[in-house]
């Protein structure tokens, strides 16, 4: 019998099995994923602030706009202890806006003078605010704000620089005004200790910026400004805004051309007042002295030099010492009172061939009567300002130097003329001999008083004698009355002519009415009688009653 036997047939595998095409698949789709992942996530910023009140990882967004870009990964406290680094995850398509000059602020709530910001975070919880910069460098650095800034990154307009050396309290915030419209605000305050002086970061909004030029001047117009001065009171103030805080106005005085406007950031001075600001574009001066003799009082650096009503100059110091100064308290001390001409303001060339003219001009009108007077231009506050005038009974004088300056000579104003004339009337008043006139006097008063008494007993005797007469005079005159009425009544009695006469009068009277009677009577019943016949069987009657009888 032959035996059998089953051999397996061995055979090498020549491919990878069809299952682990799973597997490869997965792994290849995770990797897509990575792969996709790593490549559209965005950028990994940092960003410092001092503290990290109301941010969250993994919670607190980042906004532009109200946009989310971005969400807060990690907060850390700095190594220094004097800050917290933010970590955060900005969204691919957000990557461009990195800019360096970007900036970061975290909002939340806040009630400021400028009004009420964040007031959506009550529900939302605080985020990262960002406003993206101009700049052309990308960053992932950035420094965080404190406060939102008053002007993001690139807002369109002109940043400038403003500068004062006086009190001024301007505060970020404050605002810049133009015709009473608010175009920029404060920025940033610089105290610069060497210059001493303040400095003030500002932001012109567009199309604003555009008004910026060479000839722009600003001043103050914080709050209200209540001016006192020799051409009387003026009240001036910016806009609303301004009573509340202090703010910046400008514009170019008028007079002025615009000027080309500034194409980078530039400096501007802060003037006190508009008139200041306007006048600050006369540059050239020409110094002159006046030894004042009268009264100071009233007059203010500042204060307006005139030359028939119209303003040619100001007022540069008021008693300016000198080496050789005298006591003020010595007789006949003049007060050196130190002007300035402009020679802009006259019509001239603002420079030194201006100056020039105003010197040579001077000296000529000096030898024909020109001369400086103080006035006073404000009877409220008494403010005084200094008039430059001819005067045709002045007569030339020799030029005078005091400190290197012109002098040119003063006369009185009509006031102190007015006052001086006054008191010398008063001091001829006072050396009349007014002793001897007052003993005259009191001799002509007590002369006076005696006749006065006599003439006062006189005119009692005069009224005694005069009513005397008119009482006598009256009596006889009432007797001859009563006299006459009793004549008259006698003769009216019943044995008198005239009584007897008068009742034959009445008698007759009576028998002439008695026979009138009658006729009276007829004319009563019928007025016609004296026209018709009175007889009563002539009287005509109706057709249908002849021959009737009553009855009937």
């Amino acid at each position: 019998m032959t035996e059998m036997t089953n051999e397996a047939t061995v055979k090498p595998i020549k491919s990878i099995s069809k299952i682990w095409i799973i597997p490869l698949v997965a792994l290849l789709i995770g990797a897509w994923m990575v792969y996709y992942q790593w490549s559209n996530q965005g950028p990994l910023i940092t960003i410092e602030f001092e503290s990290a009140v109301g941010l969250e990882a993994n919670k607190t967004k980042i906004k532009t706009r109200n946009v989310d870009i971005g969400d807060v990964k990690s907060i850390v406290l700095k190594k220094e202890s004097d800050g917290v680094l933010v970590t955060a995850r900005i969204n691919k398509e957000a990557e461009h806006l990195m800019h360096q000059d970007s900036q970061f602020w975290v909002v939340t709530p806040r009630v400021s003078i400028n009004g009420i910001s964040g007031l959506s975070t009550l529900l939302s919880g605080p985020y990262i605010e960002v406003a993206p910069g101009k700049s052309l460098t990308l960053s992932n650095e950035f420094q965080g704000l404190e406060e939102p800034p008053l002007t993001p990154a690139g807002t369109p307009g002109t940043f400038i620089t403003l500068n004062s050396d006086d009190e001024f309290a301007y505060e970020p915030g404050d605002p810049i005004i133009y015709k009473g419209l608010t175009v920029g605000k404060i920025e940033d305050i610089f105290f610069n200790l060497e210059e001493r002086i303040v400095y003030y970061n500002a932001f012109i909004e567009a199309p604003y910026h555009q008004l910026i030029t060479e000839n722009t001047r600003f001043w103050d117009v914080s709050g209200v400004r209540l001016d006192l001065k020799s051409t009387g009171v003026t009240v001036k103030t910016g806009n609303v805004e301004t009573l509340i805080t202090n703010g910046v106005s400008f514009g170019v005085p008028d007079g002025m051309p615009h000027g080309g406007r500034i194409q980078q950031r530039a400096f501007f001075d802060i003037y006190p007042s508009y008139d200041e600001a306007s006048a600050a574009r006369f540059k050239e001066e020409v110094h002159y002295v006046l030894m004042i003799s009268d009264t100071v009082r009233g007059l203010n650096v500042g204060a307006p030099v005139e030359y028939r009503g119209l303003q040619v100059g100001k007022v540069i110091a008021i008693d300016v010492q000198s080496p050789e100064r005298e006591d003020l308290l010595a007789e006949g001390y003049r007060i050196p009172v130190l002007i300035a001409v402009q020679p802009g303001r006259v019509g001239l060339p603002d420079n030194e061939l201006g100056v020039e003219q105003v010197k040579a001009q001077t000296s000529i009108w000096l030898r024909k009567g020109f001369r400086a007077a103080l006035k006073t231009g404000n009877l409220l506050t008494g403010a005084q300002f200094v008039e430059l005038q001819f005067y045709d009974d002045q007569e030339g004088v020799e030029i005078e130097h005091f400190l290197n300056y012109e002098v040119i000579p003063t006369v009185s104003d009509e006031f102190t003329q007015i006052t001086h004339k006054v008191t010398a009337i008063l001091d001829k008043i006072n050396d009349l001999p007014l002793d001897g006139f007052a003993k005259d006097a009191h001799d002509m008063v007590r002369e006076f008083t005696e006749t006065a008494v006599e003439f006062r007993e006189a005119s009692e005797a005069f009224d005694k004698l005069e009513e005397d007469l008119n009482t006598t005079v009256l009596i006889d005159g009432l007797n001859e009355t009563l006299e006459n009425v009793n004549l008259l009544l006698n003769d009216y009695n019943a044995e008198s002519g005239a009584y007897q006469s008068i009742e034959t009068t009445l008698r007759s009277l009576n028998r002439t009415m008695n026979d009138l009677k009658p006729l009276l009577l007829q004319l009563n019943n019928k007025p016609n009688s004296l026209i018709f016949s009175g007889d009563p069987a002539a009287e005509p009657q109706p057709e249908g009653q002849r021959g009737a009888t009553p009855n009937e």
